[in-house]
Parts: structure tokens; C-alpha cells; sequence
């Protein structure tokens, strides 16, 4: 069964602010394989101190952050 997909948003909110993500990297202490896996929207689970502190540093909410697809949205685009 489908269930949808999250996208993280963080390239988008980035390149609007007109960060890089080895600033963000380094002021977060975040490895940036890890990273560059949530930049790709390549990730199984999301961790919550991750979140917090992307949130923390860009003044966003999670759900400006983390937008959900139900299944099925995306088909023949």
C-alpha cells in the first residue's frame, strides 16, 4: 500500500536565503553526507534533533520545513 512521501525543503529555503550548505553544516554541527541525504529526499526516518535544529536556525516551522504527498499526487507528472 502507498502511503505518500515527505519532501524536505531544504535546498528551496537555502538558495532563497542564500545559504550554503557548508555554512549551515558547520554553524549545526551536521556531517554533511548526512546532510546531503536529507537535501536529496533520500531518508527512510528523519531525526528530530535534525529538525529541531534546521527549525531553530532558519526561524521556520516544521511545516515549512517538511511538506507530505499522499500517494498518488505525483503520478504522470
Amino acid at each position: 500500500m502507498e502511503y505518500g512521501q515527505l519532501h524536505i525543503r531544504i535546498m528551496e529555503i537555502l538558495k532563497e536565503r542564500g545559504i550554503s550548505k557548508n555554512r549551515i553544516c558547520k554553524d549545526l554541527d551536521i556531517p554533511r553526507a548526512n546532510f546531503n541525504r536529507y537535501c536529496r529526499n533520500d531518508f527512510q526516518r528523519i531525526d528530530a534533533l535534525f529538525v529541531c535544529k534546521l527549525c531553530t536556525y532558519l526561524h521556520i516551522t516544521v511545516g515549512d520545513l517538511i511538506v507530505f504527498t499522499p500517494a498518488g499526487e505525483n503520478d504522470g507528472k
